[in-house]
């Protein structure tokens, strides 16, 4: 394997994608752990994709030569105060992108954190024992999503097409 920055990011793009067919075959067949296997697929696929933006953050960092190229989370990376000393539009493409929680980008950070949370009950409300008739329901609790295999591979392409477009602009002539 070369040694340059870009192959980790390359890789990462090509195991999510592994992942993400991985996914589709558990979840077109009907073996009996199919519901595991979906779920492995999907957070194998989800820290795959979070590899690749962690690996393009260390492309443009190291590109840039900045300090912070060696961070071991992308998090660390894609804040106001690193674009503070040094304006690279790269990473403010990407600083945008991340603090909006409506992106792509923002959600795929979101969804790998969570994967680091430890599983929660859903909360009941106590019932009135002198109105057991009476059901309090919350409107304001959805159970969450899972995340279907078509938006991972959207963030998938949406990272690609991102890390090809910013490799262009990062060439030395």
């Amino acid at each position: 394997m070369a040694f340059e920055l870009y192959t980790r990011t390359n890789q990462k793009i090509y195991f999510a994608g592994l992942s993400l067919e991985a996914l589709a075959r558990a979840e077109a067949g009907g073996a009996m752990n199919s519901l595991a296997l979906i779920q492995a697929g999907r957070e194998s696929a989800l820290f795959h994709l979070y590899g690749a933006l962690l690996g393009l953050c260390h492309e443009i960092a190291g590109f840039y030569r900045l300090p912070q190229a060696n961070a071991p989370r992308a998090e660390l990376l894609l804040t106001r105060e690193v674009l503070e000393t040094i304006a690279i539009p790269e990473m403010a493409e990407m600083v945008e992108l991340a603090h909006n929680p409506e992106t792509w980008l923002a959600k795929l950070i979101a969804a790998h954190a969570a994967l680091f949370q430890p599983p929660r009950a859903p909360h009941k409300p106590k019932g009135d024992v002198t109105q057991p008739l009476i059901v309090a329901v919350s409107l304001d609790d959805e159970a969450p999503t899972e995340l279907s295999r078509e938006e991972l591979e959207s963030w998938r392409q949406n990272l690609k097409s991102l890390a090809l477009r910013f490799r262009e602009g990062l060439n030395e002539c």
